[in-house]
């Protein structure tokens, strides 16, 4: 199955889980599941968000966009974790007013049940969809995955909760549970735009991929004489790498031109969507510099 089915899968599940939990959440008046539906809601914007910028991104290069289109996945992604923002201070907002206004819960084991049912679901999407993004090494598929998961633990959350009200009759324990919920989600959040904005403004790779790098072009240090401009960034799934390799001037074209061929494949061998530029320099010309 390929991403953008698997990505589609995930909006099935939201869709059904979101509309279990609003219509649950309005009957039995707990702002807790409201809260998580909610929550849901926006898990399943994030999933048509993915499912688009999967299918863009996959698209070849063309004259517009002559590097791809692999940053939609990055702004979907940003624009994800902006929602839960924005979802996370609406929960808190209705959580503060349903403390000073407590009002009981009707049918809460419905609401448990449902809970219950929702974190099922998708628990074994979001097993399938970060399967996916790790072969695939898709930000919009990865964060798609932890909104998925970070649905299923608030769910069992609310579903403890409402299990401890049916027991206790303690209402207040609702839109506490809210609140811990909604921190709860923006930590998520902020972790997801730690890694979904930087490409944006082309930062480099993280310092342990880099270093990979690094040491499969000094394996080959017998060939050449040194290397300098070492860059990378990222660009969605793909890496941009590039630096410029000092040659021996009595080198031929074949032998360094199967020099650059040899580097490429080793680092494509563990970064497979890498884009390699190698900008060759002759001895002498690195001297005169």
């Amino acid at each position: 199955m390929n991403s953008s089915k698997i990505a589609f899968l995930s909006v099935i599940s939201n869709s059904t889980v979101v509309t279990l939990k609003i219509i649950v959440g309005l009957f039995t008046g707990s702002v807790a599941i409201l809260s998580e539906a909610i929550h849901s809601f926006l898990d399943l914007l994030a999933s048509l968000i993915a499912f688009f910028s999967v299918r863009i991104s996959g698209k070849p290069a063309d004259k517009e966009h002559p590097y791809g289109h692999g940053k939609i996945e990055n702004i979907s992604g940003t624009i994800e974790t902006l929602l839960i923002f924005v979802a996370g201070i609406w929960i808190i907002y209705e959580c503060i007013h349903k403390i000073i206004t407590p009002t009981p819960i009707k049918l809460p084991i419905l609401g448990i049940l449902v809970m219950l049912f929702g974190a099922l679901i998708n628990f074994v999407v979001s097993r399938i969809v970060y399967r996916t993004a790790k072969n695939t090494n898709s930000v919009a598929m990865k964060s798609n995955a932890l909104h998925l998961l970070t649905d299923v633990y608030t769910s069992l959350g609310v579903a403890l909760s409402l299990l401890i009200v049916h027991l206790t009759g303690w209402y207040i324990l609702d839109p506490i549970i809210g609140i811990i919920l909604a921190c709860y989600i923006m930590v998520e959040a902020f972790q997801l735009m730690k890694e979904a904005f930087p490409p944006l403004l082309d930062a480099r790779l993280s310092k342990e991929e880099e270093l990979q790098i690094i040491q499969i072009i000094e394996s080959f240090e017998d060939e050449y004489i040194e290397y300098h401009d070492f860059r990378t960034r990222r660009s969605g799934a793909e890496e941009y790498i590039d630096f410029h390799l000092v040659v021996a001037s009595n080198k031929s074209i074949e032998t360094v031109h199967d020099l650059c061929d040899r580097i490429e494949e080793k680092i494509n061998s563990i970064f497979h969507q890498a884009n390699i530029l190698i900008h060759l320099e002759p001895e002498n010309e690195k001297i005169n510099e």
